[in-house]
């Protein structure tokens, strides 16, 4: 291993989403012999979007493994090596191919804990690209965080910036609940500045990312990048915006939501995922419950719509963009 990959870093550094996670995985892994990476093709590939690049010939193959195709075994298999004293990192090369595995997550992984009352830990980390925005088709571009959020015993985060995924995949590897990872394709060639010598904020809380006096958009993932140019867009036509990145979608810190909604009276949640039965429904009933006398208008949510995800040439159509999301902005402002 070379002194540059050794020596600590502690200045900040501008890097693609894909490399600060690459990073995060480097750090995570020399500040703990118990890592191992598993997954399909991220060995010599790095896997599909290059995530783990570079890493199993730093670290060799026995801590970074190229498994079968098999997801329900990468979970299985990861779920032992958690029982023996280590923290697995799984890698789901595309969202729609987490469901073989569903039955290891939602009956095993998130239950083995509390079966034990405390006493077997489940230190398991499960990365998932999910969302759109890059022409592919169904099982490629998928949003399925609420399957996750809503099962007891695992915790689930989506960074939105390259310093947040520098710091968030560190401390999910270092937590010692299972944690769903849901990686923003469409944020993977995304650069930002990484705070590389201290993390801005807990793995479990969020955050208000532009201030606003009119109306909260909230959101998570890469819809956080479309709240933030509809509020650019929004200002230029004299209505200020306050967007909050949600970060966790289990739990949710409601404290910096609440207060947004709390001084503007309005609020808008945003997607990809379709809106029935979603992480939108859930923090829009909740702030409907604790904040129903500062608002001045129902909470509104833009999403997905409510179907399978359409071919490419029409995900354009499915995915909400900045004009929806203005839309639903203007119909607060009407009431």
């Amino acid at each position: 291993m070379s002194d540059t990959m050794t020596a600590p870093q502690t200045s900040t550094q501008t890097m693609p989403f894909v490399r600060a996670l690459n990073a995060g995985l480097r750090q995570a892994m020399n500040d703990d012999d118990h890592v191992l990476l598993m997954g399909e093709d991220i060995g010599p590939l790095g896997g599909v979007f290059r995530v783990t690049e570079g890493l199993q010939a730093e670290y060799g193959k026995n801590r970074v493994l190229d498994t079968p195709l098999a997801e329900s075994g990468i979970l299985g298999t990861a779920i032992g090596l958690a029982m023996a004293g280590f923290r697995p990192v799984c890698e789901i090369q595309f969202d729609g191919f987490v469901f073989p595995a569903f039955d290891q997550i939602t009956t095993q992984l998130a239950k083995i804990t509390n079966r034990h009352e405390g006493a077997l830990q489940m230190p398991v980390v499960i990365r998932i690209p999910y969302g759109g925005h890059i022409g592919a088709i169904e099982h490629h571009q998928e949003s399925p965080e609420a399957y996750f959020a809503h099962t007891p015993g695992l915790r689930v985060v989506s960074p939105s910036t390259p310093n947040d995924a520098y710091w968030m995949i560190q401390d999910a590897i270092a937590s010692n609940d299972p944690v769903v990872f849901l990686e923003p394709k469409a944020k993977y060639w995304m650069k930002g500045e990484v705070d590389l010598s201290a993390r801005a904020l807990p793995l479990h809380a969020s955050r208000i990312v532009r201030r606003g006096t009119d109306v909260t958009l909230v959101g998570h993932g890469a819809m956080v990048t479309m709240l933030l140019q509809a509020a650019a867009l929004a200002e230029a036509e004299g209505t200020s915006c306050e967007v909050v990145d949600v970060r966790s979608l289990s739990p949710i810190d409601y404290g910096p939501i609440l207060e947004s909604v709390r001084r503007t009276g309005r609020m808008v949640y945003a997607q990809e995922a379709p809106g029935n039965v979603s992480v939108g429904s859930e923090v829009a009933a909740t702030v409907m419950e604790q904040a129903f006398y500062a608002l001045e208008a129902p909470v509104l949510r833009v999403s997905g719509f409510d179907v399978p995800f359409p071919p490419a040439k029409l995900e354009g159509v499915f995915l909400p963009d900045p004009d929806r999301i203005l839309e639903a902005v203007d119909r607060a402002l009407a009431y």
